[in-house]
């Protein structure tokens, strides 16, 4: 499984890709919408987390950019705005969910094991 964070934040990015990683998740990272939508080009995934506010090209504009191509992966949008218009505006672009800054990681994980199979941590090693 591989999932890419997107995030100008490179605080919150290193903690969700530690505990995504945690559980067997491959993580890509983006600092800016910019560079998410270059590692899109080139990358499959089976899901982002996208945040709103960002250099280059905003979260909403990857979330719609994702969307006009017709990608069906799960996409959470996780941003400091939380107000009502804002989160129906993300809806309507095609968001799967929703996430308000600052969040608990447990928040995080429930939230995206809404649509991503994450039930399953990595195996652990047997000492030899």
């Amino acid at each position: 499984m591989k999932i890419l964070v997107v995030d100008d934040d490179p605080t919150c990015r290193a903690i969700v890709a530690l505990h995504l990683k945690g559980r067997g998740v491959e993580v890509h990272e983006a600092e800016d919408g910019d560079k998410a939508w270059a590692l899109l080009k080139r990358n499959h995934y089976d899901g982002a987390i996208v945040d709103w506010q960002m250099p280059g090209k905003s979260g909403l504009e990857i979330v719609r950019g994702i969307r006009k191509a017709r990608l069906a992966m799960p996409l959470l949008m996780v941003s400091a705005e939380a107000e009502k218009e804002r989160v129906i505006e993300a809806i309507q672009a095609g968001i799967t969910d929703y996430l308000i800054k600052p969040f608990a990681p447990e928040t995080l994980l429930a939230k995206l094991c809404k649509f991503i199979d994450l039930t399953h941590p990595p195996a652990a090693v047997l000492p030899a």
